[in-house]
Parts: C-alpha cells; sequence; structure tokens
C-alpha cells in the first residue's frame, strides 16, 4: 500500500481551514501532519485553539495536533493554503521557496501568468505552468490555485456549453450565502431580513478568472478565452450554498433540450480518472420549476456538483438559467482538494 501523502494546512483554524480539516479525515491519499495559524494560536493544541463553524460534525482525530506557525519549516508533500489573501501573498511563495507545494483557495496568485487557475474537470493541462512556474521563479516547490468560489460553481456549466456551442457573452447576478464572507461574518443586524448589493473586489474575479481558465495553453502561458462577462454580486442570510442567475449568448445557438442533455453528460478528467473527490456528475440538471434551491440541492455530488436549473429561453440572450454550488465545498476546500488528487495523478506530488 502506497504511503500518504504529508498534508499541511495553512490557516488551519479558520472556515475553510476548518472544511481542510473536515475533508481530510480518512482521505486514502493524504494525511495531516501538520497544522498552521496565526502567531496568537501557535503552540496550542488545535482542539483548544478552534471555534468550529462550519456545518457538520468537528472531526477530533487533529485536535492533539500542536498549532504551528506559518514557517515553512518542517517536511510536508503538500501544504493546503486557507489564508486571506494579504497573508498569501507573503507565506505561499516562502513554502513554495522551501520546496513544499501549495495548493491554494487565496486569491493572491491566481491571475499570475505562470500561476496555474485550475478546475480539473476544465483545464488539467495548465498544470503545465508548473515547470514555467519553476524556472521562472527558481522555486523548487509551486503554487496552484482555485478559483473564487463563485467563479467555480458558474465555469463548470461554461465549460460544458463552450465545447459544444462556444461563448461569446455572460451575464450573472449572483446571490452568495453569509459563510463566503468567512465567520463570524456580516452582523446578524446588517444581513437579516436583507440582502447587500456589494461584495467587494467579487464582480471583478468573476469577470476575469472565467477567462483564464477557459483559456488555452499554448508555449509557456494561457491564451485567454475571449467572452465577455459581466456580473453584479449580492450577499444574502443563507448560511452555504452560492445561487446564480445567467443569461447566456452561445457562438451557436441551440434548442433548450440540447443544451440540458449537454449540461447533464458533461464529464471531464477527474471522472475518467477516479480521482476520490470528483462527483460522478460535475453538472446536475434538475428538471423542477423551482429548483435548484440551497435547502434541497446544496449536497449534490456531496458538495462537489453545481446544480443547474429553470434552463429556458431568453428574449435578450439565447438563453438562462439558475445554478447553485456549494461556496466552501466546491467553492474552496473541496476545490483544492480535487486539485491536489489531479496534482498527485499527473506526478506532480
Amino acid at each position: 500500500m502506497t504511503a500518504k501523502k504529508k498534508a499541511a494546512i495553512l490557516g488551519a483554524t479558520g472556515a475553510v481551514g476548518q472544511r481542510f480539516v473536515q475533508l481530510l479525515e480518512g482521505h486514502p491519499q493524504f494525511e495531516i501532519t501538520h497544522l498552521c495559524a496565526s502567531d496568537r494560536n501557535a503552540g496550542k493544541r488545535y482542539g483548544d485553539a478552534v471555534n468550529w463553524q462550519v456545518p457538520g460534525k468537528q472531526p477530533h482525530y487533529v485536535d492533539d495536533l500542536v498549532l504551528r506557525k506559518c514557517e515553512p519549516d518542517f517536511e510536508a508533500d503538500i501544504a493546503f493554503s486557507a489564508l486571506p489573501s494579504d497573508r498569501a501573498k507573503e507565506v505561499e511563495p516562502a513554502f513554495a521557496a522551501a520546496g513544499i507545494p501549495v495548493v491554494s483557495n487565496a486569491s493572491a496568485y491566481r491571475m499570475g501568468e505562470d500561476i496555474p487557475l485550475l478546475i480539473p474537470e476544465i483545464n488539467p493541462d495548465h498544470t503545465k505552468l508548473i515547470e514555467v512556474q519553476r524556472r521562472r521563479r527558481g522555486w523548487k516547490g509551486y503554487i496552484v490555485t482555485n478559483p473564487n468560489c463563485s467563479t467555480l460553481g458558474l465555469a463548470l456549466p461554461l465549460k460544458a456549453l463552450d465545447d459544444a456551442f462556444g461563448l461569446r457573452q455572460v451575464n450573472v447576478v449572483t446571490l452568495q450565502a453569509k459563510s463566503g464572507a468567512g465567520y463570524p461574518g456580516p452582523a446578524p443586524e446588517i444581513i437579516g431580513d436583507n440582502v447587500l448589493p456589494l461584495i467587494r473586489g467579487e464582480e471583478d474575479k468573476i469577470e476575469s478568472e472565467p477567462q483564464k481558465i477557459l483559456g488555452l495553453f499554448e508555449e509557456d502561458g494561457i491564451r485567454h478565452h475571449d467572452m465577455a462577462i459581466s456580473a453584479q454580486c449580492h450577499r444574502v442570510d443563507v448560511i452555504d450554498g452560492h445561487t446564480e442567475a445567467l443569461n447566456i449568448n452561445l457562438s451557436r445557438p441551440a434548442p433548450i433540450e440540447e443544451i440540458c442533455r449537454v449540461l447533464g453528460e458533461f464529464r471531464g478528467e477527474p471522472q475518467r480518472m477516479g480521482l476520490h473527490s470528483a462527483p460522478e456528475r460535475p453538472v446536475v440538471v434538475r428538471s423542477e420549476d423551482d429548483r435548484p434551491q440551497p435547502k434541497l440541492d446544496l449536497w449534490e455530488g456531496n458538495g462537489m456538483s453545481v446544480s443547474v436549473g429553470r434552463v429556458r429561453p431568453c428574449p435578450i440572450f439565447d438563453l438562462k438559467m439558475v445554478i447553485l454550488s456549494h461556496n466552501t465545498v466546491r467553492g474552496a476546500a473541496g476545490a483544492a482538494l480535487l486539485n491536489a488528487e489531479l496534482l498527485l495523478h499527473q506526478g506532480y506530488l
């Protein structure tokens, strides 16, 4: 039996760090050997320092691990980064330079020309940027990123449509869960019975990240997709689950029945490889008039599938639809874990 890879979590006590702990329990290929947190928590037992906020049972298998500072002074095969972007900007290159590959949920390096912005079902060949990155930066390790949580839910159905029909224009309006703001998130008196029509920096990410993800690897870089995206983002009083309303113009318009078939049949490399965290169906099409809903569809594919519903003609664009994804599983820790499984399969770990 092959030994499991030793994994560190950077930012282990935060919401996404907690999801990593939850998802890595009993994983067949990775085991947590180091947990890193802020200087004020370094030296404490994880079980004493963590304030568990993630829905679902708190695992206790790492309670006795002592938290370390976010410094690469230990041996590990991989570091999962759940750090805030400003901290990640400093910490992640230090780990990569020390020879520890970083799979990051942070936004700090997503749009770097030599940094893979990875969704394994869409662009598994973008890992070729790792060698470019190492050569340019002189690192023994590397940084691989996953997208913004709303981008990830958006990009999977867009990939299916682009392969079949081509994409020209996308308009997206998001209704994003409170957990996307981290914990404790917006105060109850602000978010309760309310909709917040601004999430700073979010619209810029959604309007730029999909073009890189759906772009083509060419020589030493990515040729970005030329589709135009317009985004408006809102925070709503929902615990988990990002809902997005899409209007789409295709290069080749098609009947709604064909569009639904293409979405439902979409598969990628993780499904063909049988990667551990990969859902059987990355995109699940709902036929009911009132789906998807966070209360009913959030855990489709163990939280790793994107649910699509209300696919119908649009009087201005070619079609419109509603999508739902789990923002802290598929949109964060689960995405990074699937990226790590792909990297292991491809021989980068």
